[in-house]
C-alpha cells in the first residue's frame, strides 16, 4: 500500500518526539577511525564506516598513529607517530582541521594520547629530548574548540607510549617503553640498560604503582583496558632473535601485571613484535596483532584459550567492533571478525586497502 502524505507526516512527529526523550531513531554504526598513506606517501587522518563509505580523509604533512576522541563532542585528535611534532584536532562530523597542535621547544609526541572523560583536559605521551627519554604528560586544555598548553608531568619512567583511562576514569595506565631516543630520531641508545615498566597514576602525577615484567628487553608499547579494570600490554622484544618473549602481559584487578599465557610456539611466531591489542568486554575477548610475523590472534580474555590464529599480511591495527573486531593491514585488506558463535567467521571490508597505520579505533555514531 502507498504511504500517504498523512502518514508520512505522523512519521516525522513521531521521530521528532522520539528524539526529545533521547530514544534512537535510526541505526548506530561504527565509524572507524585510523591513519593511512596513499601510493605516493602522502599521510592522511581517516574516517570509514564498515560497509566502506568513506566519512573523510585529510592530508596532513606528518604521519599519524594514534586517535585520541573528545568524550562528549564529535572532536578527535591525530597524534603524529614518534618522534613527530604534531597533533591534529579534527571534526569528525564536518571533516575538517580545527587545528594542528606543535610540540613545545625541546619536546616531541610519542604518538598516542588521551581525553579525560569531563572534556576539558587532553594528555599527550611526550619525549624530553634535553633528557632523552624522561617520559612526560603533556596536559592540554581544550576551549573554544581549540587545544591550549597547560602543564607537564612525569609519567615515572622512559619512553612513554600508549596511555589509557583506568575505569574511574581519574587514574592513567601508561606504557612506558624503557628506551631512550634522541630528537628527530627513532634510533635505540640504551638497549642494554632498558627500564620499561606499567605504570598506573594520577592524572595530577602522583605515582600509584609501576611494574615490570621479567625480560629486561621486553619494551611495553601498546595497552587495552576493560570496563572491570583489566588491563593488557603488548610488547615488542629487542634481545636476542633465539629468545622466546612474552609479547602479551595481563594486570587483572588487585593482581600483579604478569605474562598472559601465550603457548610458546604462538610466541615464536610473532617475530618478537607486536603493534596493536584490543579487548572485547561484552565477549571476553583479546586480540593482537603481530605485522612482522603477517599474523591476527584473537584469545579467550578468562579461559585463555586461542581462539583464531590467521593469517593477515602486515596486520596492523585491530579494534573491537559489536560483533567482534576489525583488523586492518599494511599490505592488504581490511576484514571483519564475527567472534559471536563458536567459529569466528571473517569477511573482507569494502575498506581502502594497504598502507593502513598500526592502531585503529572505533567509534559509534
Amino acid at each position: 500500500m502507498p504511504t500517504t502524505g498523512i502518514d508520512m507526516a505522523l512519521a516525522r512527529r513521531l521521530v521528532a518526539a522520539l528524539s526529545l526523550f533521547g530514544v534512537p531513531t535510526r541505526p548506530r554504526v561504527a565509524l572507524l577511525l585510523s591513519a593511512r598513506d596513499d601510493v605516493d606517501g602522502r599521510h592522511y587522518a581517516v574516517g570509514y564506516h564498515l560497509n566502506g563509505r568513506q566519512a573523510f580523509a585529510i592530508e596532513v604533512p606528518q604521519r599519524c598513529h594514534a586517535v585520541a576522541e573528545h568524550p562528549n563532542q564529535p572532536v578527535a585528535l591525530f597524534v603524529a607517530r614518534r618522534p613527530g611534532t604534531h597533533c591534529y584536532l579534527l571534526d569528525l562530523q564536518r571533516g575538517r582541521l580545527l587545528q594542528t597542535l606543535q610540540a613545545r621547544p625541546h619536546r616531541h609526541f610519542y604518538g598516542h594520547a588521551v581525553a579525560h572523560r569531563g572534556g576539558e583536559w587532553f594528555y599527550t605521551t611526550e619525549n624530553d629530548t634535553r633528557e632523552p627519554g624522561r617520559g612526560l604528560l603533556g596536559i592540554y586544555r581544550f576551549d573554544g574548540q581549540q587545544l591550549r598548553y597547560h602543564s607537564e608531568v612525569p609519567t615515572h619512567g622512559i619512553g612513554p607510549h600508549e596511555l589509557a583511562w583506568m575505569p574511574d576514569g581519574e587514574t592513567l595506565v601508561v606504557a612506558n617503553g624503557g628506551i631512550r631516543t634522541e630528537a628527530e630520531s627513532r634510533a635505540d641508545m640504551n638497549l642494554d640498560a632498558m627500564q620499561a615498566s606499567l605504570v598506573l597514576m594520577r592524572r595530577n602525577g602522583t605515582l600509584v604503582s609501576k611494574e615490570t615484567l621479567s625480560q629486561p628487553m621486553n619494551s611495553i608499547r601498546h595497552l587495552a583496558v576493560g570496563g572491570d579494570g583489566t588491563v593488557v600490554a603488548c610488547q615488542q622484544y629487542m634481545g636476542s632473535a633465539q629468545d622466546t618473549a612474552e609479547l602479551l602481559a595481563i594486570k587483572r584487578p588487585g593482581n600483579a601485571f604478569k605474562a598472559f599465557p601465550v603457548a610458546p610456539e604462538q610466541l615464536r611466531g610473532m617475530a618478537h613484535y607486536t603493534a596493536s591489542v584490543a579487548l572485547h568486554d561484552r565477549l571476553r575477548l583479546v586480540a593482537l596483532t603481530a605485522p612482522r610475523a603477517n599474523r591476527l590472534f584473537i584469545w579467550g580474555l578468562d579461559s585463555g584459550l586461542l581462539r583464531l590464529q590467521a593469517y593477515v599480511p602486515d596486520c596492523a591495527g585491530v579494534a573491537a567492533v559489536a560483533e567482534g573486531f576489525v583488523a586492518s593491514s599494511g599490505q592488504g585488506r581490511c576484514r571483519h571478525y564475527d567472534c559471536r558463535g563458536p567459529d569466528i567467521k571473517v569477511a573482507p571490508l569494502a575498506l581502502p586497502s594497504a598502507f593502513w597505520d598500526n592502531h585503529l579505533y572505533s567509534r559509534v555514531g
